[in-house]
């Protein structure tokens, strides 16, 4: 499976969002609507942006009992989007109806990730806050085991962490990988980074970007400076 960058439409708006879109003549990049788009508008921007041609990653990040999920997730299966994601903090039974929730009549099913541990959570927060003793490599290692052995096709997760996911879950288990920023970016609110080259280095297969584009002088430069980076190997990981 090839790499690719999508683009986080944290937007809160229709016109925001086409507006952004528009600019992109050229290219179709895959995108990630989020919660602040998707509680906004509904599931009426998702079809419109599917009929745009975009590849979609509906980022929800569903989290309660399993008989609720697998029915939310057989209503998000109907909106075609190309990949979903829970948390796997909901236990192996939830992803496990996850799954079944989302997979159609036909067989087929969008792609259906796992948060492990969100690229804000740090080391202190794991501890002090969730009261989870281990480090938090040993934690989204145990997560990721976790959702493969639900039958889900990958994880979120920080690009520091993408190396260690794919030795313990295989090389075709998917690392979806925020926490990105250029060399000469701002971190913002994201405690565990890397830049796109070498989030390639370390083997992540689809980064998520947001503000690095979306709030650029030129989005579609730095659209293409990540397709340059992460995709095209051509940047150099600092």
């Amino acid at each position: 499976m090839g790499k690719d960058v999508i683009v986080a439409l944290d937007f809160d708006s229709k016109e925001k969002t086409l507006g952004f879109l528009d600019q992109f003549e050229e290219e179709k990049p895959f995108v990630k609507i989020g919660m602040e788009l998707y509680y906004a508008e509904g599931p009426a921007i998702v079809r419109e942006i599917k009929a745009r041609g975009h590849k979609i990653f509906l980022d929800l990040k569903l989290h309660d009992i399993p008989n609720t999920v697998k029915k939310a997730m057989a209503v998000l299966s109907g909106l075609d989007v190309d990949m979903t994601n829970l948390h796997a903090a909901g236990t192996s039974a939830m992803m496990k109806a996850a799954v079944e929730g989302l997979t159609r009549p036909d067989g087929t099913r969008p792609l259906l990730i796992a948060v492990t541990q969100l690229t804000s959570t740090d080391q202190a927060a794991l501890t002090n806050e969730l009261l989870i003793e281990q480090a938090m490599p040993f934690v989204v290692m145990k997560y990721a085991e976790n959702a493969a052995r639900s039958g889900l096709d990958g994880v979120v997760c920080s690009p520091l962490e993408a190396g260690t996911v794919h030795a313990a879950c295989g090389k075709s288990f998917l690392t979806v990988t925020p926490g990105v920023r250029f060399a000469d970016g701002e971190a913002g609110d994201q405690k565990r980074v890397m830049t796109p080259a070498q989030a390639r280095e370390i083997g992540s297969d689809y980064i998520v970007v947001g503000r690095p584009i979306t709030q650029a002088p030129d989005p579609v430069a730095a659209y293409r400076r990540c397709v340059r980076e992460f995709v095209d190997g051509k940047g150099e990981a600092v």
